[in-house]
C-alpha cells in the first residue's frame, strides 16, 4: 500500500461514508415524495452526488480499506442512474470495469487484465476475492449489477458463466440459469455497513423473477407451454410486483389453453383481472379461450371489454429508485400471446369475428367506429402495411362495406364505395403500368387495382340488393373489364418475373374474377339471359376451379 493510501485518515472515510449514506436517504425521500417534480430532482441531486463521491474516491489510489465504500458507492450510483433512466447503457458496463480493474489494483495484478473483457474481469477478481473477505459483500451486490445488465442484454452464457464462478461450480456443471440463479447464496449485510439502495439478496430476487418469467413466456412464444409452466410458476411465487403478475398470470392461462385445460386457464384469467388495472391482456386470452370453446357471445363480450380497457389511459405507478423487475424485461414482441396492440387492431378483430359468426349488423357497425376512429387519428394508413397486425384503410373500407351489404344497408354500403373509389381515383391513370411491373416481379404486388376492383364488385351487389339490376350488371362488367388488364400468361417474358409475388397475385386476380363473373352470372339468369350466364359460369370455373361455388353455379 502506497505512503499517500496510508495517510488517508478514518476521519476521512467516515465523512465519505456520511456523505454516502445522506445520499442514499435523499433518494429514499425522493422515493416517497408526492410531488413528481420535487422527487425528480430530489433524485437528480442524490446521483450528482454519488457521481461526485464516487470521482473523489477513484481519484485515489486503491486501498483495501477504502474499497467496500468505493464499491458500494458505485453500486448505489448505478442503481439510481439506471432506475432514472429505466434502462442499463454502456456507461453502466464501463462503472463495473472500472471498479473490477480497482479491486485488481491492490492485488497488483493490473498489468495485461486491463485489456481482458468483463468476463475474464470477473474471473480475476472472483479468484482473488477469497484474499479480501472485506469486500465479499460488495462484490455481491456488483454482481447483482452485472448480472442484471447482462440479463437486460440477452447476454445469458456469459451471466451463466460468472454465476458458476461465482457458485463454485466446476467446468461441465449445470447451465441451467435459473437453478444457477437460485444456488447464489449472497452473504448477510453487516450492521454497520454504509447504506445501499438495494442489497444483493434484494437484486437477486429481482433477478429471479424476471429471468423466469422471460424464460416461461419465450417457451410459450415458440410453442412449448408444458415446459413454460415451471418458469412462469417460478416467476409468480417470486418477488413479483402486481404488473408483471398479471402478464405472468395471463401466459399460464395461455399454457393452459394450448394444452387443452380451459378451466384451469379461465382460473388463472380470473386472476389476472383481479390483480390490477392491466386488464389488455388477461381479456385477450379470455377471447381466445372463448373461441376455443366456441362460445362466442363470451368471446365477443370480451374483446368488446378489450376495446374500452385500451381506451382507458394506463395509470402506471412511478418506479422505485431500485432495480425492478419491470426494467429486465425484453420489449413487447408482436409473437407474444401477451400483446394486444392497439384500440384500432382491437377493434377490427372484433368487427371480423362479428362478421365472421353472422353477426352483420354489429359487424356493421363496429367498422363504422374504427373507420371513424382511424380516420380521426392523425396519420391514417392509406398504403399496404409491410406486415400485419392489421389490414390498411382501403382494406377496413372494403370490409365495412361487406358488413353492411350483409347487414341490408346497402346504400350505406355504396357510400362507403364511393368514398374509397375518391381516395384511389388518382392511381387509376397509372393502373396498366402497375399491373405490367407487378407481373414483370419488377414491384410489389399492385394493391390499388385489386381495391378499385374489389371495390366496383362490392358496388354491383349493393345494387343488386337495391333491385337495380342494370346498374349492377355495369358494376361488374367494370370490375371485369380492370381485372383482365393483367393477363398472367405471360410469365415467360424473363427471369425478372419474380414466381411467389406473381403466384400471390394471380391467386387474388382468379378469385376476384371468378367472384365478378358469378355475380354477373346470376344477374344474367334473372334478367332472362341465360347463354350469357352460362358464359360467365363457365368462366368462372376457369378461373378458380377448386371454388365450390363457380362448380355449382356452372
Amino acid at each position: 500500500m502506497s505512503r499517500q493510501t496510508t495517510s488517508v485518515g478514518s476521519s476521512c472515510l467516515d465523512l465519505w461514508r456520511e456523505k454516502n449514506d445522506r445520499l442514499v436517504r435523499q433518494a429514499k425521500v425522493a422515493q416517497n415524495s408526492g410531488l413528481t417534480l420535487r422527487r425528480q430532482q430530489l433524485a437528480q441531486d442524490a446521483l450528482e452526488g454519488l457521481r461526485g463521491l464516487l470521482h473523489s474516491l477513484q481519484g485515489l489510489p486503491a486501498a483495501v480499506p477504502v474499497l467496500p465504500l468505493e464499491l458500494t458507492v458505485t453500486c448505489n450510483f448505478i442503481i439510481l442512474r439506471a432506475s432514472l433512466a429505466q434502462g442499463f447503457t454502456e456507461d453502466q458496463a464501463q462503472d463495473i470495469q472500472r471498479s473490477l480493474e480497482r479491486v485488481l489494483e491492490t492485488q497488483e495484478q493490473q498489468g495485461p487484465r486491463l485489456e481482458q473483457g468483463l468476463r475474464e474481469l470477473w474471473d480475476s477478481v472472483l479468484r482473488a476475492s477469497c484474499l479480501l473477505p472485506e469486500l465479499l459483500s460488495a462484490l455481491h451486490r456488483l454482481v447483482g449489477l452485472q448480472a442484471a445488465l447482462w440479463l437486460s442484454a440477452d447476454r445469458l452464457g456469459d451471466l451463466a458463466l460468472l454465476l458458476e464462478t461465482l457458485n463454485g461450480s466446476q467446468s461441465g456443471a449445470s447451465k441451467d440459469l435459473l437453478l444457477l440463479l437460485k444456488t447464489w447464496s449472497p452473504p448477510a449485510e453487516e450492521l454497520d455497513a454504509p447504506l445501499t439502495l438495494q442489497d444483493a439478496q434484494g437484486l437477486k430476487d429481482v433477478l429471479l423473477t424476471a429471468f423466469a418469467y422471460r424464460q416461461g413466456l419465450q417457451e410459450l412464444i415458440t410453442g412449448n407451454p408444458d415446459k413454460a409452466l415451471s418458469s412462469l410458476h417460478e416467476a409468480a411465487s417470486g418477488l413479483c410486483p402486481r404488473p408483471v403478475l398479471v402478464q405472468v398470470y395471463t401466459a399460464l392461462g395461455s399454457c393452459h389453453r394450448k394444452m387443452g385445460n380451459p378451466q384451469r386457464a379461465l382460473l388463472y384469467l380470473v386472476a389476472a383481472l383481479k390483480e390490477g388495472s392491466a386488464w389488455g391482456p388477461p381479456l385477450l386470452e379470455a377471447s381466445r379461450l372463448y373461441q376455443q370453446l366456441g362460445d362466442t357471445t363470451a368471446e365477443l363480450e370480451s374483446l368488446e371489454l378489450l376495446v374500452e380497457a385500451l381506451n382507458v389511459p394506463c395509470s402506471s405507478k412511478a418506479p422505485q429508485f431500485l432495480i425492478e423487475v419491470e426494467l429486465l424485461l425484453p420489449p413487447p414482441d408482436l409473437a407474444s400471446p401477451l400483446h394486444c396492440g392497439t384500440q384500432s387492431q382491437t377493434k377490427h378483430i372484433l368487427a371480423s369475428r362479428c362478421l365472421q359468426t353472422g353477426r352483420a349488423g354489429d359487424a356493421a357497425e363496429h367498422y363504422l367506429d374504427l373507420l371513424a376512429l382511424l380516420l380521426d387519428s392523425s396519420e391514417p394508413r392509406f398504403s399496404p402495411p409491410p406486415s400485419p397486425p392489421g389490414p390498411c384503410m382501403p382494406e377496413v373500407f372494403l370490409e365495412a362495406a361487406v358488413a353492411l351489404i350483409q347487414a341490408g344497408r346497402a346504400q350505406d354500403a355504396l357510400t362507403l364505395c364511393e368514398e374509397l373509389l375518391s381516395r384511389t381515383s388518382s392511381l387509376l391513370p397509372k393502373m396498366s403500368r402497375l399491373w405490367e411491373d407487378a407481373r414483370k416481379g419488377t414491384k410489389e404486388l399492385p394493391y390499388c387495382p385489386l381495391w378499385v376492383s374489389a371495390t366496383h364488385l362490392l358496388q354491383g351487389q349493393a345494387w343488386v340488393q337495391l333491385g337495380a339490376q342494370k346498374v349492377a350488371i355495369s358494376e361488374f362488367s367494370r370490375c371485369l373489364e380492370l381485372l383482365f388488364r393483367a393477363t398472367p400468361e405471360e410469365k415467360e417474358q424473363g427471369a425478372a418475373f419474380n414466381c411467389e409475388q406473381g403466384c400471390k397475385s394471380d391467386a387474388a386476380l382468379q378469385q376476384l374474377r371468378a367472384a365478378a363473373l358469378i355475380s354477373r352470372g346470376l344477374e344474367w339468369v334473372a334478367s332472362g339471359q341465360d347463354t350469357k350466364a352460362l358464359q360467365d359460369f363457365l368462366l368462372s370455373v376457369q378461373m378458380c376451379p377448386d371454388s365450390e361455388e363457380a362448380r355449382s353455379e356452372g
